[in-house]
């Protein structure tokens, strides 16, 4: 039984008339009387009583019309529902983040400028940033490192220096430049090992020979709260201590090892993405390339 015969069927019982059935659904009446009675044969009991020239719906026509009509209509009802979903994935973007703060100013200007499109964000490290990438869960991450991958598309959005931060009266804070291992013996303050951010420091103080001594580890936005209050020195990026440019506080370049911080934005090369990702992409990627 095929969806073409009971869309015959259908049609036949809505004129209870085989040529005007047949003209309706553009088929010779031969045509039509033959694949009605494969149907019927198939059923095993007429649809039809035949009157003359005319043709009635039996009580097993009525019966199985009652049937057909459900079918076509959740047909109708999936296909409404999947062009829906389809207009749903079109406007909607997802994506996985190290921290929070890659995305800062950007969404609320990419929104304004494409208030149709739902973004669905996610914070993870760059494992989870790859895994999920990989899998298709999300259409982007942005990571810090940038994930390199044979499988993956990777644009550098940003290379920035990592420096390391402290208190006006703190006994760096004349200096122009320091080697990291110098700084082993203070109280650091960290952010929170929830952001791929504090495994890049922690790598860091690694390579200048020792593990930092933290005594608080906060969101990335109390750690100049803390730094004021003289509880310790942070290792932040630069682009952020540009940010509190009138800030008290002291910002020292680190000679060795080389401190750089990268934030790449990825996707996964054989993925289809929609126009509102491959617009989310452009505008992030000029974003960063402008500010």
């Amino acid at each position: 039984m095929e969806l073409l015969q009971l869309k015959y069927f259908q049609v036949v019982a809505k004129f209870q008339h085989i040529t005007k059935a047949a003209k309706e659904l553009n088929i010779s009446q031969p045509s039509l009387s033959i694949m009605i009675s494969r149907l019927e044969a198939e059923l095993g009991t007429p649809l039809f009583d035949r009157k003359a020239r005319n043709i009635e719906l039996n009580e097993a026509g009525k019966m199985f019309l009652k049937r057909v009509n459900t079918i076509f209509s959740e047909i109708k009802s999936a296909k409404l529902e999947i062009e829906k979903k389809i207009k749903l994935d079109e406007n909607s973007i997802s994506l996985v983040t190290g921290n929070a703060r890659f995305l800062f100013g950007i969404l609320t200007e990419f929104l304004t400028s494409y208030p149709e499109v739902t973004i669905h964000q996610f914070l993870g490290n760059r494992n989870i940033s790859q895994d999920r990438l990989m899998t298709g869960e999300v259409d982007f991450s942005m990571t810090s490192p940038p994930i390199d991958s044979k499988e993956i598309e990777t644009v550098i959005l940003k290379e920035d220096e990592i420096v390391l931060v402290v208190p006006p009266n703190h006994r760096f804070s004349d200096r122009k430049s320091i080697l990291l291992s110098e700084a082993k013996e203070e109280n650091f303050i960290s952010i929170a090992r929830a952001y791929t951010y504090r495994s890049i420091t922690d790598n860091l103080c690694s390579l200048a020979g020792f593990t930092p001594n933290i005594i608080f580890e906060v969101d990335d936005v109390l750690i100049y709260e803390m730094l004021h209050l003289g509880r310790g020195v942070a290792l932040i990026p630069k682009s952020i201590c540009e940010m509190y440019s009138n800030s008290p506080l002291v910002v020292i370049p680190i000679e060795k090892p080389v401190c750089n911080f990268t934030i790449g934005l990825s996707w996964l090369k054989n993925k289809y993405l929609t126009k509102a990702a491959e617009s989310f992409k452009d505008f992030v990627i000029e974003y960063y390339r402008n500010k």
